[in-house]
């Protein structure tokens, strides 16, 4: 059983998927990747699950994130189980289901917790970026629904600040003010951020979003 952490590059690996056979890493490309499990098809909390990141197409791309799912179902229980998805959740599933019945991914990425089920996944959730490394690792119980919102906030402030020197406060969303990052020295940030910026206190250091 692996065990992942943030930072580490996701284990590629090909599987058989609703949408046919893929190399994740191959079908990632050059964008974000997120990649989360379900216990089981045809089961309540999971069907709401897919029919929201259905829903959530737009977003996702509009993030240039790519979406997949997982359970250690088969193929054709995948297939079925969709139908049961659009017609309930009133959608259209466009994103892959991994078919792990061996659960071979599902051990390469540590998705069995034998202490709550020895057969069934958890609801993991990892969020990958571009150069193939693990940015995000969230585990939810089979019991709780996934908030896809919030999964959204966390792929905007993972993109933010990939690329330019903030961190995000407590329930920051979208448009809010950031941190600046502590390595910076308040003499240089009129330089890195022209919109200006508040001392709250020498090591907390507020800035509009500088990509806003």
């Amino acid at each position: 059983m692996a065990t992942l952490r943030l930072g580490d590059v996701a284990p590629d690996f090909t599987a058989e998927t609703s949408e046919g056979t893929i190399n994740f890493h191959e079908w990632l490309g050059e964008g974000w990747g997120l990649l989360f499990s379900h216990p089981a098809d045809y089961t309540p909390v999971c069907t709401t699950e897919l029919g929201t990141v259905a829903k959530y197409t737009d977003q996702f791309n509009q993030r240039n994130v790519k979406v997949a799912a997982l359970s250690v179902d088969g193929v054709a229980s995948h297939q079925g189980w969709i139908k049961d998805i659009n017609e309930t959740q009133n959608t259209t599933v466009n994103f892959p289901i991994i078919a792990d019945e061996n659960k071979k991914v599902a051990n390469l990425y540590d998705m069995i917790h034998p202490n709550a089920d020895n057969n069934l996944t958890v609801r993991s959730v990892f969020i990958i970026a571009p150069d193939k490394t693990i940015k995000l690792i969230i585990t939810y119980p089979a019991s709780t629904g996934r908030n896809f919102d919030e999964l959204i906030r966390v792929i905007d402030s993972l993109q933010l600040t990939a690329y330019h020197k903030v961190a995000t406060p407590a329930n920051w969303q979208d448009g809010d003010d950031c941190v600046v990052v502590p390595a910076i020295k308040t003499e240089d940030i009129d330089a890195i951020f022209p919109k200006g910026y508040t001392e709250v206190k020498p090591y907390l250091r507020m800035t509009p979003q500088p990509n806003k």
